[in-house]
């Protein structure tokens, strides 16, 4: 949570909202914003659990290409917090 956490606060989120963003399916968030974290939360862990239904729910709150956006970005920080890792790189 700590490197998410000032990016977080830069971006006016409280408190509330980022202790609530290990859980992507807190009441502080809006369906959208649900569908959002839990698909994100698939892409860096086990993306092959993101099947149809996860995709369902997304299309209920997002276009196409606004999904497409959603996972491109997704890849990059998930690939570019994996690069850090490895060449131990201090995001903060």
């Amino acid at each position: 949570m700590s490197v998410r956490y000032a990016g977080a606060r830069q971006a006016g989120l409280t408190e509330t909202r980022i202790g609530a963003l290990d859980d992507p399916t807190s009441e502080v968030f809006s369906p959208r914003e649900r569908a959002a974290l839990r698909f994100a939360e698939l892409m860096a862990g086990d993306h092959r659990q993101v099947d149809d239904a996860v995709f369902a729910e997304l299309r209920r709150h997002f276009t196409e290409a606004q999904i497409v956006e959603l996972g491109v970005s997704t890849a990059l920080f998930v690939g570019f917090g994996r690069l850090n890792a490895v060449l131990g790189i201090d995001p903060a």
